[in-house]
């Protein structure tokens, strides 16, 4: 039984919403300045500029124009366009940049997520270039996105990437591409020159894009597959940047449908290309580019739905708590006018709910963020490895990391040793081995990225639906305070970027049975288990359990049949195995959210600032993690039910497995105790946290 009574950490409730020290510690920067910077920044625009253009209005209108122009002002002042940049192409952070660049996202999208887009779209049209380009194709690019130096006379490049296709290719398959590439000319020891056709849509910041990272495929016999490839305005052709698209959500971001037809030279080609018997290979085709990057970028937009949620929160308390004041039956002093409407239980413990379901989709978030930042220099120091060992085509690779896998389970096992039973040489040796390590970090990005995409913005914007009812009638108004509805219905969209959920399901389907994932997935359960004992009240209990249970089913359904013999666990079986990655991504944030909460346990008292009222934060933050744990637990349990017992036809055909299945759902159900109790407290406290008098960006 995972429980505890307040007693057993001193019943200090949190006095003050929670911090940037705070922050700074649960999401592991506390350490890094030129982080903090960032933040700073990217808050100071957010609730300066972008505040005021949508509360003046902007986000009425369409078209991109000059007063939105003000955002990329804002970007290039305040230092954050080069943020996704080197110090040698004209940036001020050197290596991974994944967590700066979602702290980024989740600063803009606090206020409005149209702006982060806005922000986000420039890198992603610089990703494929920066992840798969020639050295002089990322030197040349990067620096040109750069702003100017005082007493340099360039004008700042922008970017778009266009991957999807008009109707009917739109959102259907991202290995469908209407986009063609030919050979215009070919002189004879000349570099050949193409001819590129592409129409894209809802293509974002075509409305002032200097150049595009398009995806097109070959309309040639003499040039192999697909590429991206570079495309600029000053190229000879068409450059339209079409029809503005016609959007209800994210107006602070440029969208439109373009049509580019143009003539550039084969150097444009991203990542580069080889001629072979008289044909152009490219080095890297589209799907090798967008999957390298999409895996990182999707991170940043998966952060900007929690922001929303966690944005959310001291709009709401204002409001309940101001609900009665003005009428003649609350009097100043009295509990109706202190307290309006968290005098009830119903407003308080929902409003806890959508808080805890921010902190849990964060903590998912930045994690995701914080591995690709040490997973990125591993993935180049294996492609150099690759280029070295002459190991080229996907099925050598595959065969030299079979054999490598073993070595990668072997060292997770070690990893999880007690330091004075472990095997310290061999241990050393394995860590030291980059395709080891690409394979066991590879392993957890290749669940983590999806996952958090699809449970944030999917489960994040049913839960800001929930935020913008708590503020009744005033939750759809467009002067709703934090701009609740605006950041309601541009989740939606969220939903959809960069893969549809359909999209992340169908992945997680796949690396979620990977053996290296599922070997580490088992001593993060038994990690859980000694954090229940040291930790009670955190629900690591009930979320080992629930664990426990999902590893069950797993290896049931990935063995059983239907009632009608087909196999349960197929790619293609969308009814089992979509729902089934659900139960998983519901199990990843409530861990990430408990191992923030000690972080912060365990590290706060390095801080002066958190020190002072750190058991409030701990006991609040802890009982959050109760109430996500009981909520995913409870999700996953029903979600593994239906599965086992929904395809068979009648009792009769449950056997002896489903027994043991009922035994595990009940352990996981009955962990559970204490939960409600802790939500209780959780409720007590935001009842009785101070807020500022009045919000920091207008509205």
């Amino acid at each position: 039984m995972d429980s505890s009574s307040s007693e057993n950490r001193g019943t200090e409730l949190m006095s003050t919403l929670p911090g940037d020290d705070v922050r700074q510690i649960m999401w592991r920067f506390a350490e890094r300045y030129e982080v903090q910077m960032v933040v700073q920044s990217a808050r100071s625009l957010a609730r300066g500029v972008v505040a005021r253009l949508v509360a003046e209005g902007a986000r009425n209108t369409h078209e991109w124009n000059d007063k939105k122009g003000q955002l990329l002002k804002g970007f290039d002042e305040l230092g954050l366009t080069s943020v996704f940049m080197d110090p040698e192409e004209g940036g001020f952070i050197a290596g991974p940049k994944n967590l700066v660049l979602a702290l980024m996202a989740f600063e803009l999208s606090w206020v409005d997520g149209g702006a982060a887009t806005c922000s986000l779209a420039s890198n992603l049209a610089l990703s494929p270039i920066h992840e798969k380009g020639t050295p002089e194709q990322r030197l040349t690019y990067m620096s040109r996105c750069v702003p100017p130096l005082p007493g340099e006379d360039r004008k700042i490049w922008r970017g778009a990437f266009a991957l999807t296709e008009p109707l009917p290719y739109v959102g259907v398959d991202t290995g469908i591409l209407s986009g063609r590439m030919r050979v215009a000319e070919w002189e004879e020891g000349q570099e050949p020159l193409l001819q590129v056709e592409k129409r894209g849509r809802f293509i974002t910041n075509m409305g002032f894009a200097n150049f595009v990272t398009a995806a097109v495929d070959s309309d040639d016999p003499r040039i192999k597959g697909s590429a991206m490839v570079i495309l600029e305005e000053d190229d000879p052709g068409v450059f339209d940047r079409g029809a503005t698209t016609l959007k209800l959500v994210h107006q602070l971001s440029s969208t439109s449908d373009p049509i580019l037809s143009l003539k550039v030279p084969a150097s444009r080609i991203i990542g580069g290309y080889t001629i072979k018997d008289g044909v152009i290979i490219p080095n890297c085709n589209h799907g090798d580019v967008i999957e390298s990057v999409f895996r990182r970028t999707r991170v940043p937009v998966a952060v900007m739905s929690s922001a929303k949620l966690l944005s959310a929160i001291e709009p709401v308390i204002r409001y309940q708590r101001t609900r009665f004041r003005g009428g003649s039956a609350s009097s100043a002093g009295s509990p109706r006018y202190d307290l309006g409407l968290q005098q009830k239980e119903d407003a308080l413990q929902r409003l806890v709910d959508v808080w805890a379901a921010g902190e849990a989709g964060a903590a998912l978030g930045f994690a995701a963020a914080r591995l690709f930042d040490e997973f990125d220099p591993i993935e180049r120091e294996k492609d150099k490895l690759l280029i070295e060992r002459g190991i080229t085509g996907s099925r050598a690779q595959m065969k030299m990391f079979k054999e490598v896998e073993k070595s990668a389970l072997e060292f997770v096992a070690l990893e999880h040793q007690p330091a004075a039973e472990r095997d310290m040489a061999r241990y050393q040796e394995l860590a030291a081995d980059t395709l080891v390590q690409y394979l066991v970090k590879e392993s957890q990005a290749n669940v983590l990225c999806p996952a958090c995409k699809l449970w944030n913005t999917g489960h994040g914007a049913t839960m800001m639906r929930e935020a913008v009812s708590l503020m009744g009638g005033y939750g759809i108004t467009e002067d709703c305070p934090g701009f609740l509805t605006q950041k309601w219905t541009d989740a939606q969209l969220e939903a959809t970027y960069e893969g549809p959920e359909a999209v992340q399901r169908r992945q997680l389907s796949i690396t979620m049975t990977n053996e290296l994932f599922l070997a580490q997935f088992r001593l993060w359960i038994k990690d859980l288990y000694a954090i229940a004992t040291q930790r009670p009240g955190t629900g690591a209990n009930a979320l080992a359990n629930a664990m426990e249970l999902w590893l069950w089913t797993l290896e049931f359904l990935q063995k059983s049949k239907d009632a009608e013999g087909k196999a349960l666990y197929h790619s293609q079986r969308h009814g089992v195995v979509f729902p089934f990655a659900d139960a998983l991504c519901w199990l990843l944030a409530s861990r990430q959210q408990i191992l923030d909460l000690l972080e912060l346990e365990e590290k706060g008292p390095e801080n002066p600032v958190v020190a002072s009222g750190l058991a409030g934060f701990v006991n609040f933050f802890s009982d959050l993690c109760h109430v996500q744990a009981a909520r995913s637990a409870g999700e996953a349990g029903r979600i593994c039910a239906e599965l086992v017992y929904g395809y068979q036809r009648d009792l009769a055909a449950i056997n002896a497995d489903d027994t043991e299945f009922a035994a595990l759902r009940h352990k996981a159900d009955v962990s559970m105790a204490g939960a409600r109790l802790f939500k209780d407290r959780a409720a007590a406290a935001v009842s009785k946290v101070m807020i500022p008098e009045a919000l920091d960006y207008p509205i």
